[in-house]
């Protein structure tokens, strides 16, 4: 469900699993309008659903509308709902998601992630910086344009987390052992994220949420510089676990079968 929702990958990634565990079910997108969304949600088992996704711009819309769990609330943003006995239940399972594609892409990258570095101040900045913490680490680093919204990190998620300004930058960056953009950098249509990354550890882990382009600027100088990388099409396949286990009572596996499937998609997108 979102708005506009057309470029979802989402159907071949919970289409995948459906045809894999033999289920009697369907996934179909949704372009539900903002002033719709309620009403939508209200008639959803009506409608034939047990639940469904909400992606931009209805994920804060989603948790009002529902009964969250303790992780979308402390986000502040919902994207996975199901029906429970009609009652609309919701979580956010960004978290799990991006931590889940870290672990895969990069084995014990929380053992020298004491400092973190982390680029926008979002929806998915939110659920990264939750996830970080949850992990341990002890030191966030948050860069955003709006310093204002910066600010608003660390009045919700403590005193972790360090509003970053462009001119300490430097010195967030020297010593780092993950890099993180959470932001819309290197996405189709916008700069790339233009930072030096020849200061962070030499065991660092560089991360991005973008998925369309697969390899984003940041992530292709990190591989030239000869660092571990974790790409949003990981966050996006694992995320989809937690979904489908709410809907369905099944806990799927991500697998490179699947993933061939949506990066072929991408390609011919």
């Amino acid at each position: 469900m979102g708005w506009p929702v057309k470029q979802s990958r989402a159907p071949i990634i919970h289409g995948y699993w459906i045809e894999k565990h033999g289920i009697d079910a369907d996934f179909r997108l949704e372009a539900v309008r903002p002033e719709e969304f309620a009403d939508f949600l209200a008639h959803l088992g009506e409608r034939g659903y047990v639940g469904g996704s909400a992606t931009m711009p209805h994920k804060q819309m989603a948790l009002q509308l529902t009964e969250p769990d303790a992780r979308a609330t402390a986000i502040g943003a919902a994207n996975v709902i199901w029906l429970d006995n009609g009652k609309l239940r919701s979580t956010n399972s960004d978290v799990v998601g991006f931590i889940a594609a870290l672990d895969e892409s990069a084995p014990g990258w929380d053992r020298h992630a004491a400092k973190a570095v982390v680029f926008g101040a979002g929806g998915a900045a939110r659920a990264v910086v939750h996830g970080l913490l949850e992990r341990g680490v002890a030191t966030i680093h948050l860069n955003n344009r709006t310093a204002e919204k910066a600010e608003a990190f660390r009045e919700r998620f403590g005193p972790k987390i360090i509003p970053t300004t462009d001119k300490a930058l430097p010195a967030a960056l020297s010593g780092a052992g993950l890099v993180v953009n959470a932001a819309s950098y290197g996405m189709v249509g916008y700069p790339d994220l233009d930072i030096d990354l020849s200061t962070v550890r030499d065991d660092a882990v560089v991360a991005d949420v973008v998925y369309v382009p697969l390899e984003t600027g940041l992530l292709k100088k990190a591989r030239a510089r000869g660092l571990r990388v974790s790409d949003g099409l990981g966050m996006l396949l694992h995320q989809g676990t937690v979904c489908f286990e709410k809907w369905f009572g099944v806990t799927p596996v991500v697998t490179s079968e699947q993933r061939a499937r949506v990066e072929q998609a991408l390609r011919n997108a």
